[in-house]
């Protein structure tokens, strides 16, 4: 089967945010595939919303063999397990910046060199180049 490269982006702002990206990484490692890099962890500002509770933030690098579709529902179901409620839709937090805290935020940057562009996941992530908060780490592990 065929490996491929898949960069994660990881946000919380609720709890013990190191514990939360660490066991966000832990699953992904158990569920998508192989986590061979990580970046450095960033504190931020809350981006699209007012809070006191500024983010930890990271990128991952997985290899995996589950196509993008497939990274999207596991990603989605760490986040359930880990507390997470409903995420909405690029589309519909686009339009009505319905951001909020979170224990836990997985976001497929990249996967290889592919396009997609469909209601619910857009590759690469449609707003990345405007979040330093991704692109940081991003530009740290892809060296």
């Amino acid at each position: 089967m065929t490996k491929h490269q898949v960069y994660l982006g990881l946000g919380t702002n609720l709890g013990d945010r190191k514990a939360n990206i660490e066991q966000a990484i832990r699953l992904i490692g158990e569920r998508v595939g192989a986590v061979v890099r990580q970046s450095s962890l960033i504190e931020t500002e809350p981006w699209g919303f007012e809070s006191p509770n500024l983010f930890l933030n990271a990128v991952i690098l997985c290899e995996t063999e589950r196509t993008p579709r497939e990274v999207l529902r596991l990603t989605q179901k760490i986040e359930r397990d880990m507390g997470r409620r409903k995420k909405t839709s690029l589309n519909s937090k686009r339009s009505s910046l319905n951001y909020s805290d979170r224990p836990i935020d997985i976001d497929i940057l990249l996967y290889d060199d592919i396009t997609v562009d469909e209601p619910d996941l857009k590759i690469p992530h449609p707003l990345m180049h405007e979040r330093d908060f991704v692109m940081i780490p991003l530009r740290e592990i892809q060296g």
